[in-house]
């Protein structure tokens, strides 16, 4: 198939956008508050935003393959 990114780069968003962001995300939502990190709502949010733009990414690049395979 031929993606709209290189495959390397596929695999590792696609690690960082499923994997990576979530755990992070619940990590700082777990952990912020007990260490007083500020603003840990909107970090999570943060976080769980850019793993929505990779999935988007991914998700982009995988129809594009689709469609040309």
């Amino acid at each position: 198939m031929d993606y709209l990114i290189p495959d390397k780069a596929y695999d590792v968003l696609k690690w960082v956008g499923l994997i990576l962001c979530p755990a992070l995300a619940a990590l700082v939502g777990a952990v912020g508050p007990a260490w007083g990190l500020p603003h840990v709502d909107s970090i999570v949010l943060t976080i769980n935003a850019v793993g929505a733009f990779i999935g988007a990414l991914i998700g982009a690049s995988h129809i594009k393959a689709a469609a040309n395979g």
